[in-house]
């Protein structure tokens, strides 16, 4: 077939390949999946260059070595992408072209949804032009690539960054002047892509930015989720939770690739051919289809590829017959279950169901991925396919757990389906994942039911427990010459399999010699004695750990031996589990945490023996963030301040230019730029504010910030009992007092609990709670305002994080492992309130200790403190029993409180005795937000200190952790387009 299309600037049709390049490799599974090959010509017209155009797209599925047409040297000798560059008539011409030929509004009217698609659509074309010769380039080099494989990627909105990475926002403003709306008001209709949660999915954004930007050869890979994790709405009762619709009427930067599917297989068996092959069969088949979202680079024609799963199932698995005798539902099974992997992200997984939806969603991540790279790699190899330089061309780098199972999936393809033996596939396997630890939460810390995962993917549980093996082994090896009391404890830790028995090659090291039993007694687990006193002395312990004893009705008079009562218990038989976090230390060449002291903690604490073993594994890799979108396109104001008083924009790309302000730091002059710049900000966010809760603010005020997942170690529970116990002291003074004693503040929250999550969801309804009662308080007036903003993204924090004046990161000492919000509002000239926990150890490092505010216990003295609790030692000072008391008088309204307070009461037992250490770091709390008080009073000063952030913030740009990464692990050079 062919396609014309003339305008004045790149006309396309939409979701269609300009360049097709590959196609699925259905034989990494063996069943069949259905291919098509088809042909498309394109000519188009282009104003930039005098020169016809003509794009040749040949689906090469069944031309596999057919030479891919090159989209920028077939132009001519010349092959500048610069000279693609459009003026805003050329843009405008484009807008209505895609208004009007690629729609999804009707014709009769331009209103705002309708021209940010058609926008969008117009820089898609930009993009896929750089993506193409991208692609290209690396086909033609083949160097060695990264691919990022995380759950999530929190992108935000994408046209204002595109457009400004592509250094066109002038001419796109222009044009849709022309076209009588603004740039800001088009790009407010875009929503949030709902393919992320929180720091996690943040920072392989983050990454992927600072790949394209730096020209190096990568591609992320996720899952299309439809439904993200949820949208947030605050009601009287709190959080509720109903689904995204980001999808509802399409993305238009996605571009959808039928020609590039794998077939993903779950359930059924593995058995062993008459070759000795081991073989896995049927169970239930679906496919994985790709969708790909073009990642431009800032000041550079680097273009690269975020690939996104959808699942579904060929049509021929809809069960027609069915559907037309009534069995409507059993005749769309199949289709149900494939689409639902990819739904919703991080589905619950109390029940069982939630828990294999949740492995079935890391599988096809894994498992689609892996056969795409592998397809490549076979590709880009020609016919002289040597499977020991797989690693040398091929990086791949695990975001947290959730892709663990991409060592067993590598090993079963290498050994399964391309004929490796164990040795081989093991070495390469090794050479090529790389793992990024996010958490010292045990329960993030993934485990999987031995008994779910054997049902679900039975071949890589015999790949697991072959690894484990090995690793026994090793371990055995290693410290051999240990106790072998010290030795069991070793292998008790660092196995993958947990609550399993130790292979029969060393189970032998452990036979302990066997007691003599009296063939007339019952053996059992329980003795209890009953003393001439009549006392039943019994093995069950009270809740203070002391053994228990009871009186018996026929206590004898006088003494009588002791006698043994024999009681039957039950033995408890703990589950097998699958160590997901040990498997990733073990199949990967490299282990990296997120920040210095979190690092530590991993080397030290999570992984102390694993680092004993193999210390050359462990790194540091301190996050990032972009300082394009975290500065440059969400701050202009201050961006443009930076850029006059450094003399130049390089500082975008070279984030250690800010530190040349603080030479500027006591200068008057901008000194009054940066408190203009910061108010113009807080007046937006004051307008936002009363257009989303209803609730009045003062620009003028302190905005105190405090945004990230709601959960009990990020302590949003000790800031709100601050502010309690601030909203007290001001109810009992005078006017004259309160003014006198304290500076306004608007305290602000965000984020979302997770929906089974239900002590994190009482802290959300007691802020609102809180919130209520205090803006409606004519006492206090705009003295104190507490605002919970609904449905927290990352549009909302490009709004709030620029005209923050302090924010929040008080997290319990050790338990953060980086954080990243914190990196953003230093570079927003935001001053900070926490503790020396991940990032702001190096932060406050960097900023100055004068311009950081401290307070809390720290890493070191945790467990200690714990221990205090425990043995009943720890005394809570009288301002939080004082806080307590006055929640618990109904003061912010009905609503039972017992359940949220109880958690910071007693010294033991689940739920309870204070975990995080809320009412050990209050008084410290406190006392340091007193010292907030007075710097802020001191403009000068305060100023000064912000300023600082800013200077000091240098370090923690995405640019120069994703150089180490390339650097230390992957191995990967820049790669810059002709």
């Amino acid at each position: 077939m062919s396609i014309m299309a003339t305008s004045s600037y790149c006309a396309t049709t939409n979701g269609v390949e300009l360049f097709n390049h590959y196609g699925s490799n259905s034989r990494l599974i063996r069943f069949s999946s259905i291919n098509t090959s088809s042909k498309l010509f394109l000519t188009r017209t282009s104003n930039f260059r005098r020169a016809k155009r003509c794009f040749y797209v040949n689906s090469t599925l069944s031309e596999p070595k057919q030479k891919v047409q090159d989209p920028i040297t077939d132009l001519g000798a010349e092959s500048d992408l610069s000279s693609f560059a459009p003026d805003a008539a050329s843009i405008a011409s484009s807008i209505k072209y895609h208004a009007e030929f690629t729609p999804l509004y009707s014709p009769e009217r331009f209103e705002l949804p309708k021209a940010f698609f058609a926008t969008a659509q117009s820089v898609r074309d930009s993009l896929l032009i750089n993506w193409n010769a991208t692609y290209d380039t690396y086909e033609k080099k083949n160097m060695k690539q990264a691919y990022y494989l995380s759950m999530e990627f929190l992108q935000g909105r994408a046209l204002l960054n595109a457009i400004g990475n592509l250094e066109l926002t002038g001419a796109y403003a222009e044009a849709l002047k022309k076209l009588g709306h603004n740039l800001e008001n088009v790009a407010s209709q875009e929503p949030d892509a709902a393919l992320g949660n929180g720091g996690l999915g943040r920072l392989a954004s983050c990454f992927l930015d600072s790949l394209a930007t730096l020209n190096y050869p990568a591609w992320g890979y996720g899952l299309r989720y439809k439904y993200g994790l949820f949208k947030q709405r605050i009601t009287k009762d709190g959080q509720e939770e109903i689904a995204e619709d980001w999808l509802e009427i399409g993305s238009p930067w996605e571009v959808v690739r039928n020609d590039v599917s794998y077939p993903i297989k779950f359930y059924g068996k593995v058995t062993t051919g008459s070759d000795g092959k081991r073989y896995w069969i049927g169970g239930e088949d679906i496919k994985a289809v790709a969708y790909d979202v073009p990642i431009p680079g800032y000041k550079t024609n680097t273009t690269i590829n975020l690939r996104l799963w959808s699942t579904q199932v060929p049509s021929a698995d809809f069960y027609l017959s069915a559907f037309n005798a009534g069995e409507h539902s059993k005749a769309c099974e199949a289709e149900e279950n494939a689409k639902k992997i990819c739904y919703v992200l991080y589905p619950g997984d109390e029940s069982d169901d939630g828990k294999i939806l949740r492995l079935k969603q890391q599988y096809t991540l894994c498992s689609a991925s892996l056969q795409d790279i592998i397809a490549r790699f076979e590709r880009r190899s020609c016919d002289r396919i040597k499977w020991e330089e797989f690693p040398e061309k091929v990086a791949v780098q695990m975001n947290d757990t959730h892709p663990t199972l991409c060592i067993p999936e590598l090993m079963r393809i290498f050994i399964d389906v391309k004929g490796l033996n164990w040795n081989e596939a093991w070495n390469i396997t090794k050479r090529t994942v790389a793992y990024t630890n996010h958490t010292v939460l045990p329960e993030a810390l993934e485990k999987w039911s031995y008994e779910l995962m054997q049902k679900l993917l039975p071949r890589h549980v015999e790949i697991i427990e072959a690894i484990d093996e090995e690793l026994v082994q090793e371990i055995v090896s290693k410290f051999g010459s240990l106790d072998l009391e010290k030795l069991e404890e070793k292998l008790t830790t660092m196995r993958i399999l947990e609550n399993f028995d130790l292979p029969s090659s060393v189970a032998d090291l452990f036979t302990k010699p066997e007691i003599p039993v009296d063939n007339n007694t019952e053996t059992v687990e329980v003795h209890d004695k009953v003393k001439a006193s009549g006392e039943v002395v019994t093995n069950d312990e009270d809740a203070t750990g002391k053994k228990t004893s009871a009186k018996t009705e026929a206590a004898a008079e006088k003494d009588i031996e002791t006698k043994t009562i024999v009681r039957l218990e039950p033995a408890v038989i703990p589950p097998k589990k699958v160590r997901m976090a040990n498997l990733c230390v073990v199949g990967g060449h490299a282990v990296n945490g997120v920040a210095e002291i979190h690092s530590e903690i991993l080397k030290e604490e999570v992984f102390r023996d694993f680092y004993e073993l193999w210390p050359e594994k462990f790194q540091n890799k301190t996050n990032g963030v972009t300082p394009r979108r975290w500065i440059h396109f969400c701050n202009p104001a201050l961006s443009s301040i930076i850029t006059k008083w450094t003399g130049t924009e390089d500082w975008v790309l070279k984030t250690e230019k800010l530190a040349e302000l603080q030479k500027f730091a006591d200068n008057e002059v901008l000194q009054t730029e940066w408190r203009e710049a910061k108010r113009s900000n807080k007046i937006k966010v004051a307008s936002f504010l009363k257009e989303k809760t209803g609730y009045s603010v003062v620009p003028d005020a302190m905005f105190d910030i405090q945004v990230k997942r709601i959960h009990e170690y990020k302590r949003q529970l000790l800031n709100i009992f601050g502010i309690v116990y601030r909203y007290k002291k001001m109810k009992e003074m005078t006017a004259a007092e309160r003014k006198s004693n304290f500076v306004p503040r608007v305290c602000i929250f965000g984020g979302k609990a997770f929906a089974t999550y239900v002590q994190a969801k009482r802290i959300v309804k007691f802020i609102t709670d809180v919130g209520a009662t205090i803006n409606h308080d004519p006492e206090i007036g705009d003295l104190l305002k507490v605002v919970f903003v609904p449905d927290y993204n990352v549009s909302v924090a490009e709004l709030l994080i620029p005209a923050s004046d302090l924010s929040q990161h008080i997290s319990t000492a050790g338990m953060e492992a980086s954080g990243t919000s914190n990196m953003k509002f230093a570079m927003n000239g935001c001053i900070q309130i926490g503790t020396l926990d991940g990032a702001n150890v190096e932060i406050r490092q960097e900023v100055g200790e004068e311009n950081f505010f401290l307070f809390g216990a720290q890493a070191h003295e945790i467990a200690g403190l714990r221990k205090e609790r425990a043995d009943g030692k720890f005394v809570p000072d009288e301002r939080f029993e004082e806080v307590k008391e006055f929640v618990r008088s109904s003061a912010f309204g009905s609503y039972n409180y017992d359940e949220l307070i109880g958690s910071l009461e007693g010294n033991e037992g689940f739920g309870r005795a204070d975990y995080f250490l809320v009412g050990m770091d209050f008084p410290s709390y406190v006392e340091c937000q007193e010292k907030v008080d007075e710097a802020y009073r001191d403009q000068k000063r305060w100023t000064k200190m912000s300023i600082l952030n800013t200077a000091g913030s240098y370090k923690f740009s995405s640019d120069r952790t994703i150089h180490e990464y390339a650097k230390d692990i992957w191995n990967v050079e820049p790669v810059e387009l002709p």
